[in-house]
């Protein structure tokens, strides 16, 4: 007998036994439950959901909390980073009081002045560029127009006082001068 006749063969075997019970006589009914126990099952489920809710306000709280406490620290860290800069404008107020050579003094303040730039780089903050870029209202501050002819109309002919982004965020407008 090839396969192709034994499968055949099974497929009229099944063909031919009696059909089982329909499906709706194979699913036994379950009891109503009574009124107790459906007042009961209500009683279980309000306190579930009164435990969740209130588990949920723990959570919001406490998360609240941890927040407040992230940004405290997260100020406290840029604080103690800060230090040593204030410890050289210290330095450099008391050799400003002790000495008459003013070069000295220019290059202590440079020196300074390098370190807190460099500081503010690690911090992600960083100046606006302004030296002869166009106007551009999402970063600069118009606080006046100058009239400097075609070719620069709609650049920036002066800056009056830094802008400074933190990432991509404007932290500080650049205050300039916008040719007309």
């Amino acid at each position: 007998m090839s396969k192709k006749e034994k499968i055949e063969e099974q497929v009229e075997e099944q063909v031919e036994q009696p059909v089982e019970q329909p499906v709706e006589e194979q699913v036994q009914e379950e009891p109503t439950p009574s009124v107790e126990e459906l007042e009961a099952r209500i009683a279980e489920l309000e306190d579930k959901n009164l435990r969740m809710m209130a588990e949920f306000d723990n959570y919001r709280r406490r998360t609240n909390k941890e927040k407040i406490e992230l940004m405290a620290t997260a100020g406290e860290r840029i604080f103690k980073e800060m230090l040593p800069l204030v410890d050289d404008f210290e330095r450099a107020t008391e050799a400003m009081a002790k000495t008459d050579d003013i070069e000295s003094v220019r290059e202590g303040i440079r020196l300074i002045q390098q370190k807190f730039i460099s500081f503010l780089d690690k911090q992600d903050v960083h100046a606006i560029e302004t030296e002869g870029a166009d106007f551009n209202t999402d970063e600069h501050e118009a606080v006046t127009t100058f009239a400097a002819g075609e070719e620069n109309k709609g650049k920036v002919i002066d800056c009056t006082q830094k802008g400074y982004k933190l990432g991509d965020k404007v932290i500080r407008f650049a205050k300039v001068v916008v040719g007309e």
